[in-house]
């Protein structure tokens, strides 16, 4: 039965069950409250009957000592007994009227006995056989004669029945509107809750599954007080998270799409090359040597090319995974001297751009991986040669600012337009959708040096506007 009762309890809304709560409190604080009031109300007439019990008896005292009878204002059926202790028992006078002794006059000649051997005024509540409760008092008239009067206490009983069913009835009411508007005052205030619950039903309909999904839903309801508007702020702020990972899903997708197609595509002419001179080859076999020649040149450089593809597409999987065996062997070594050694090379295999080499610190010693470092230079400078036409001044520079070794370099070609330059480093990508791949590279060569750099802990941005290119590598000192 209990097991029921509580699965029930467990089944109500929450409104239902904070006003049932606060119903049994209240509950418990109306009996408290209640008990408090019966318990003082019963004290207070008890002690009003004693004092008027006392009241009755001083003038009663007066008559009998003075006149030897019992005189004075009786009240209604009251008992009255005057008692002769001076032998050592409680003798009973004979009563003035009948009615002033019940039928069960045993408690009043104990509390009699009782009164002349304590000396002192007694008070008892006793039953009388017949008549119910009575408040009985003792006093001593004058030596040897004791009076006991007895009040019925009916009336003290009848008045806190009365009281106990006054405040039943009014505790039950207050109880039943606590209950009652309570519920429909913590439902309303817990509507932003309900609110809530609505809103996540509606995310779970979502098909979170499509590269393209959002979560267009927030609870708006505002009320409920600050803990409930807390709640709120963190409830949109978590689906804002959510919305934002989706959408970085999304465009992760989407560019993994888009690296698969690019990467095939790239991949794909190199191979197609090779299997048309595989084929030429086979049907020159026969022909003049030089014609041979020409084909197995022409199949190493494609396999070359494809190899130097495959390199870059392993290296950026390796730096995106953070393997432990990473593609990075640190040591000591002079970031000037590499910048020296990378741009008497471009000056070598580029003589029709003018490299200026501007002057800095003498030597900078940083724990890189050099032969990465000289990776990300050669980068640079080779995109530098391919995007700008002959005769283009190209200049580098190394500097130290604060914590950092800073090298940039800055050719003065047509530069990149603004809405190009946020994805200049996304793999495959080309400002120039047009130029041939032969001229203008496979797209990798930014994002090589991007994910070298962010390896070692630096950073490369690009800046400048139209008759101007400015990289800007950065690597920490520490």
């Amino acid at each position: 039965m209990i097991g029921r009762l509580l699965a029930a309890y467990r089944r109500l809304r929450l409104g239902t069950r904070l006003a049932l709560g606060l119903g049994a409190l209240a509950l418990v604080v109306f009996a408290v409250v209640g008990t408090a009031l019966t318990t003082y109300m019963r004290d207070y007439l008890s002690n009003q009957l004693d004092d008027q019990l006392g009241l009755a008896q001083v003038a009663q005292s007066k008559s009998i000592a003075q006149n030897g009878t019992l005189q004075g204002k009786k009240y209604y059926h009251w008992y009255y007994a005057v008692y002769d202790v001076s032998g050592g028992e409680a003798v009973l006078r004979k009563p003035e009227e009948p009615d002033d002794l019940p039928r069960d006059i045993a408690p009043l000649t104990s509390l009699a006995r009782a009164q002349s051997a304590a000396d002192t005024e007694m008070l008892r509540t006793a039953h009388l056989t017949g008549e119910g409760e009575y408040r009985l008092r003792a006093c001593e008239v004058k030596p040897g004669v004791v009076l006991v009067s007895g009040a019925p206490t009916d009336a003290i009983g009848e008045t806190v029945r009365r009281l106990i069913t006054v405040q039943v009835i009014a505790f039950g009411l207050a109880l039943l509107a606590l209950v009652v508007f309570g519920r429909r005052m913590l439902r309303r205030g817990l509507n932003p809750l309900s609110d809530m619950a609505h809103t996540a039903h509606g995310i779970a309909s979502h098909d979170l599954t499509e590269s393209a999904a959002r979560l267009p839903l927030r609870a708006d309801k505002r009320g409920g007080g600050p803990e409930v508007e807390e709640l709120r702020t963190a409830f949109n702020t978590m689906l804002e998270h959510i919305d934002d990972s989706l959408a970085v899903r999304a465009e992760a997708e989407q560019r993994l799409r888009r690296f698969v197609a690019d990467a095939s595509h790239e991949l794909r002419t190199p191979l197609m090359s090779v299997r048309g001179y595989a084929d030429l080859f086979q049907y020159a076999a026969a022909n003049a040597p030089e014609e041979r020649d020409r084909h197995l040149a022409r199949l190493r450089a494609e396999a070359a090319r494809m190899g130097v593809l495959l390199d870059d597409l392993l290296l950026l999987a390796r730096l995106d995974a953070a393997e432990v065996d990473a593609p990075l062997r640190l040591q000591e070594a002079d970031l000037v001297e590499l910048v020296e050694e990378a741009a008497a090379a471009f000056r070598a295999s580029h003589p029709d751009r003018p490299l200026t080499l501007a002057s800095g610190p003498v030597a900078l010693k940083l724990r890189i991986d050099p032969h990465r470092i000289r990776q990300v230079l050669d980068n640079l400078l080779t995109n530098a040669a391919v995007h700008t036409p002959a005769g283009t001044r190209v200049s580098v520079r190394v500097a130290q600012e604060h914590d950092s070794a800073v090298v940039r370099v800055e050719d003065a070609g047509p530069g990149v337009p603004p809405a190009d330059r946020e994805r200049v480093f996304d793999r495959f990508y080309r400002v120039d959708k047009a130029r041939s791949r032969d001229r203008g590279g496979s797209g990798l060569g930014l994002s090589v040096a991007s994910a070298l750099v962010g390896a070692h802990g630096g950073t490369i941005g690009l800046s400048g506007g139209p008759g101007a290119t400015v990289f800007t590598v950065t690597l920490p000192l520490r």
